[in-house]
C-alpha cells in the first residue's frame, strides 16, 4: 500500500504551533507566515485524513491524532539535527560541567545524553549529581554551566515541564495507618521536604520524621524497608513500590504541587559551543 508522504517542514510546522500556542507565535519559529504555516497544517491535515488542531477563538487545541503524530513528528526532526549535525555541523570539543538531580537523571537525562553524545562525540561531560537546591548556587557561581532542576522560584533557567510530587509507600507494609506518621525526607534545605511538611501542617495530621537522607537510593530503602513513607518525584518511583492513592478517607494524605522543572545555565557559559549544543539539546528533548 502507498502512504502520503509527511514532509518534513509539516511536522516541523506541527511542532512549531503546539510549543507556541498559536499560528501567529509559531510562524518566527520556522521562519514563515503566519499564512505559510497555517498552509503546511492544512497540507499535513489533508495528507493524514484527520485535523490535527482545533482552531478555537482562543486557542488552538491538539486533537488526539495530533498527539499521536506530534510524538513522531518530535522524533523525526530530532534524527534530521542528528543527521545534519553528522554530516555538516562543526566537530565540537571541550567540556560540560552538567548537574542534576538523582531523581531525575536516569529518566530524563539519558535521553539526553544519548542523542548528543551521538552527535558531539568530542565533547566531555563532567556529571555532578545533587539535590536542586545544591545544584541552583553552583550554576549561579560558575561552577556548573548547566543543571537540569526543579525550580526554587518563579523564572529561574528555562521551564521545562512538570514534575508531579507522589506519596510513596511498600505494599507490604500499611506504614500509612501510623499516628503519627513516620517519614523519610530530604536534607533540611530540600524543596519536597518543605512541600511535605507544610502538607501535612495544612492537613493537621501527625507526623515524625524517621529518616532523613540527601540521596534517593537512602530514600528508597527506608521505604522499602517499612520504616517509612516518603515523598518522591513520580519518575523516581520503582516498580517495586507502590504511589499511596485513594486510601480511606482517616488516613488519606495530602495532595501535593509538582515541581516545575527547568534547565538553569551559568552565565560564564553563554556562547560556549559545547554548551550551546547541550543546552539546545536538553531544551529540544524535554521541552512539555
Amino acid at each position: 500500500m502507498n502512504y502520503p508522504d509527511f514532509q518534513i517542514d509539516w511536522l516541523r510546522a506541527l511542532v512549531a504551533v503546539v510549543d507556541a500556542g498559536s499560528l501567529s507565535g509559531a510562524a518566527p519559529l520556522v521562519h514563515r507566515s503566519q499564512s505559510a504555516v497555517s498552509m503546511q497544517i492544512k497540507k499535513l491535515e489533508t495528507a493524514l485524513g484527520r485535523p490535527v488542531l482545533l482552531r478555537g477563538p482562543r486557542h488552538l487545541e491538539v486533537t488526539p491524532a495530533g498527539a499521536e503524530l506530534l510524538s513522531y513528528a518530535r522524533r523525526m526532526l530530532e534524527l534530521q539535527a542528528e543527521t545534519q549535525a553528522a554530516m555538516f555541523g562543526p566537530q565540537l570539543a571541550g567540556r560540560v560541567r552538567l548537574g542534576v538531580p538523582d531523581d531525575y537523571a536516569s529518566t530524563y537525562l539519558t535521553p539526553v545524553l544519548r542523542s548528543f553524545s551521538h552527535r558531539y562525540q568530542g565533547v566531555e561531560i563532567e556529571l555532578t549529581c545533587e539535590q536542586s537546591t545544591s545544584l541552583i548556587p553552583r550554576v549561579v557561581r560558575g561552577e556548573l554551566d548547566l543543571a537540569l532542576v526543579s525550580r526554587d522560584k518563579p523564572q529561574r533557567g528555562h521551564f521545562l515541564f512538570e514534575e508531579p510530587l507522589v506519596w510513596v509507600g511498600a505494599a507490604q507494609f500499611d506504614v500509612w495507618r501510623r499516628d503519627p506518621l513516620p517519614l523519610a525526607v530530604y536534607e533540611a534545605t530540600s524543596m519536597a521536604r518543605t512541600a511535605t511538611l507544610k502538607a501535612l501542617a495544612a492537613r493537621r495530621r501527625g507526623y515524625r520524621i524517621v529518616y532523613h537522607s540527601s540521596s534517593l537510593a537512602g530514600q528508597l530503602a527506608a521505604v522499602e524497608s517499612g520504616l517509612a513513607v516518603a515523598v518522591l518525584t513520580r519518575c523516581s518511583v520503582p516498580a517495586n513500590l507502590q504511589i499511596l492513592q485513594n486510601l480511606p478517607a482517616e488516613f488519606d494524605l495530602p495532595a501535593l504541587d509538582s515541581m516545575n522543572v527547568a534547565v538553569l545555565r551559568s552565565k560564564a557559559s553563554h556562547r560556549v559551543p559545547a554548551v550551546d549544543a547541550m543546552y539546545e539539546q536538553m531544551v529540544r528533548t524535554l521541552s512539555g
